[in-house]
């Protein structure tokens, strides 16, 4: 460690002076959580306005904190600030999507694979689970729980596999295109295809099939792609 000179002053932060600094880091990140989770799941859609006087308000807070979480939600590509304008939630970039898939095929088809060779009892059982609750939340029409529970089983199987730093890193690459995918859930017949594709590979990992197992994770992610055609002529200023 560096030692201070007879002539060197240390400056030691105020007690105060932390727990404020803490308390805005807290508050900044809170905040982050909760416009992300709101963006992505579109109950604040793409063009959304944003103040931040009403957002601080929300939460009782300083604009201070508010601020730092928009730069880290516009460092994500979520949201668009227009110095001494305004602050929007972005559109879709259509550019992302196809990318997205393909960074997930390759991450998750070795995850996949991986959990194949390693399952255990209680993992087909942690499975089962997830995917009955989707069946209920398919049979009820809720569309934001079933969204919920697909994010468990895929994050369910990179935790199996040993690598749940992958589910991690995907959860940043492929935010823009679970926004499209949010438009597509409730098309008639989604959720049930959905289950049906996650029970196929439930099934591989439960026989240890490790090539079956990344066979249907590959099909089933491609089967995530949007069509942003459609998308696009449905809702024309939710993309870019």
């Amino acid at each position: 460690m560096r030692q201070a000179s007879e002539t060197e002053v240390l400056v030691v932060p105020a007690p105060q002076e932390v727990a404020g600094r803490l308390r805005r880091i807290t508050a900044a990140g809170a905040i982050y959580e909760r416009l992300h989770a709101d963006i992505v799941s579109l109950r604040m859609p793409p063009g959304m306005l944003l103040q931040e006087k009403r957002i601080a308000d929300d939460f009782g807070v300083s604009r201070t904190p508010v601020r730092e979480a928009l730069l880290r939600l516009s460092e994500g590509g979520l949201v668009e600030i227009y110095p001494q304008s305004s602050t929007v939630v972005s559109r879709v970039p259509v550019s992302a999507i196809p990318e997205a898939v393909v960074v997930r095929k390759a991450l998750e088809g070795a995850t996949v694979e991986t959990a194949a060779l390693i399952a255990t009892a209680a993992d087909i059982a942690r499975l089962d689970a997830i995917i009955a609750r989707q069946q209920t939340h398919a049979a009820a029409g809720n569309a934001s729980n079933f969204h919920e529970d697909d994010e468990a089983f895929h994050e369910a199987i990179a935790q199996i596999s040993g690598y749940p730093g992958i589910w991690a890193t995907l959860k940043t690459v492929k935010v823009q295109l679970d926004r499209a995918r949010r438009l597509t859930l409730p098309v008639l017949g989604r959720m049930d295809n959905v289950v049906h594709e996650h029970m196929i590979i439930r099934d591989a990992l439960a026989a240890h099939d490790a090539v079956a197992a990344r066979s249907a994770m590959t099909h089933h992610l491609s089967a995530v792609i949007p069509d942003v055609d459609e998308l696009r002529a449905r809702y024309p200023d939710y993309f870019c």
